[in-house]
């Protein structure tokens, strides 16, 4: 008679193995933790350099806890920030309580990204136009909150920002004038 247990067991554990897999790749999916209602900025209160969005009246933004799991070749969207004194950051910087120069390479990171202060001061590696540079971590963009005085009533970010300076921009070799400045698709990766 033949005998049919190995096979059953292989495809017992096959059976596990696979939904085991399945669990993980769910469990690394990062989805919105809930909205912010927009309100309209007081008079002179949403600062628009750099083509930063100001909050519509009533209109809903998505908020996020977390961000794309991060990896060697980490996928997100590089946008412009100013951590300047009066810059369209917001305020001073979360890591340090002060303002950075638009002339060296610092980032925000989305709030998941971020994880609590603890990429601060470190330097993250951006590819992006062919080129990479390396930039100092200073800052989060947040994910969680937004429309208010503290976020220059700016929304929330999405949960996939790196929020650069013009240095960053520039040593990638992006030109202001190019249609690219201000919302690029990049890799990033811890340096």
């Amino acid at each position: 008679m033949k005998q049919v247990y190995p096979t059953f067991t292989y495809l017992l554990v096959l059976f596990v193995l696979l939904v085991t897999a399945g669990a993980l790749v769910e469990a690394q999916k990062c989805k919105p933790s809930g909205k912010v209602k927009g309100k309209k900025p007081p008079k002179n209160q949403c600062n628009q350099d750099n083509g930063a969005e100001c909050c519509e009246q009533g209109k809903f933004y998505t908020t996020y806890k977390c961000s794309p799991p991060v990896s060697a070749h980490t996928k997100g969207i590089l946008t412009i920030n100013s951590c300047e004194e009066g810059g369209d950051g917001g305020g001073p910087s979360e890591c340090d309580g002060k303002s950075h120069d638009d002339d060296k390479p610092v980032v925000a990171l989305s709030t998941g990204w971020f994880s609590n202060k603890k990429r601060c001061h470190h330097h993250i590696t951006i590819n992006g136009n062919g080129r990479s540079v390396k930039a100092l971590v200073v800052d989060h963009c947040d994910s969680t909150r937004g429309c208010d005085d503290e976020h220059g009533y700016q929304p929330p970010c999405p949960n996939n920002i790196v929020d650069a300076s013009k240095a960053v921009w520039k040593a990638l070799g992006v030109n202001e004038k190019n249609k690219e400045w201000g919302w690029m698709d990049i890799t990033w990766s811890d340096a």
